[in-house]
């Protein structure tokens, strides 16, 4: 996310057309508000059409506007998004849903960066940026005779691939806590367990942040200013690694004392001792030796711990460790 960071703002500055690409729920229109903001037509409209959501017989209109009388109930002039952004950036999402009838006729305003309304013969000119978007592979769409060839390298001047969720599982943690700050009601937000981080981290995400921004708003209307379980997600997110069998666990444990040189002894002290305690200072100790091993790399530590990195790096903030 650093370079796609990079690369928005590298890109914004310039009028080149992006296309971002990514998964349903991944940001594109977060992107593409950002490139807006962080350009010289901040100060002008952003204007959002999503291109799958209207029907392809009233998209024109939409886009271009229509004269009145122009068709059965034009009862009035209309203005067209790209009237609307004029100075700005027209924003296109879900262009691969566009018919071929119109992503010809979009390709003209590209090229001559000029229109006419439906139902007139007055051309207009255009100043507008477009930023499209699409969760479709539109090189496979132009194989199938579905999407323009031309109309591709027009928009693609400068794409942008937003990775999905389930390949950047590292940024839960961060992700998490900056949902639940913008969604905390006025009494205060939910906080989620390690165990059920742990699930979080195992779920495929098929609807990416957007998923799990819609399940974050769900905990807290359920359990408000409460900290969450495992046990107290939906059942599709309490998936959990199959624990080991006994001698597989045992095998784990020689591993990891003998990497680390520790002996691994089961004596109880005449005294007795407190176990929780114990197993913690033994963590620690543990957590401290990989981190060492690795030069302060946590994505290394985790590998050496064989857990998952979004599990250690709870467990060091829960000890207050550092890297």
């Amino acid at each position: 996310m650093r370079a796609i960071h990079r690369l928005i703002e590298q890109v914004a500055p310039f009028d080149s057309n992006v296309l971002i690409l990514g998964e349903s729920g991944t940001g594109k229109e977060m992107a593409a508000r950002h490139v807006h903001e962080l350009s010289g037509r901040a100060r002008h409209p952003f204007v959002p059409v999503n291109c799958g959501a209207i029907p392809s017989d009233l998209l024109e209109s939409e886009l271009f506007g229509h004269e009145k009388g122009a068709f059965t109930g034009a009862l009035s002039t209309r203005v067209g998004r790209f009237e609307f952004a004029e100075g700005g950036t027209l924003f296109l999402d879900e262009i691969g849903d566009m018919s071929l009838q119109m992503q010809v006729k979009l390709l003209r305003v590209l090229q001559e960066r000029s229109f006419e309304r439906v139902g007139s013969n007055r051309t207009l000119h255009c100043n507008v940026r477009i930023i499209a978007a699409t969760h479709r592979d539109l090189e496979a769409a132009i194989a199938a005779g579905q999407f323009r060839e031309d109309l591709y390298y027009r928009l693609n001047v400068f794409p942008l691939q937003m990775p999905p969720l389930r390949e950047r599982l590292e940024d839960l943690p961060a992700l998490i806590e900056t949902l639940v700050a913008r969604q905390a009601p006025a009494g205060g937000g939910i906080r989620l367990e390690p165990s059920a981080l742990d699930c979080l981290a195992q779920n495929a995400w098929p609807g990416n942040v957007r998923e799990l921004a819609n399940l974050l708003e769900r905990l807290a209307i359920l359990f408000p200013g409460r900290s969450i379980r495992a046990a107290d997600l939906p059942e599709r997110y309490r998936r959990t690694v199959p624990a080991p069998a006994m001698f597989e666990a045992e095998a784990s444990t020689a591993a990891v004392a003998a990497l680390f040189d520790e002996p691994v002894g089961s004596d109880l002290p005449r005294g007795g001792l407190d176990l929780k305690d114990h197993l913690s200072a033994i963590e620690i100790g543990l957590i401290r030796r990989a981190l060492e091993e690795a030069d302060g790399t946590v994505a290394e530590a985790a590998r050496l711990l064989r857990m998952r990195r979004t599990t250690l790096v709870e467990k060091l903030r829960k000890y207050r460790l550092s890297a």
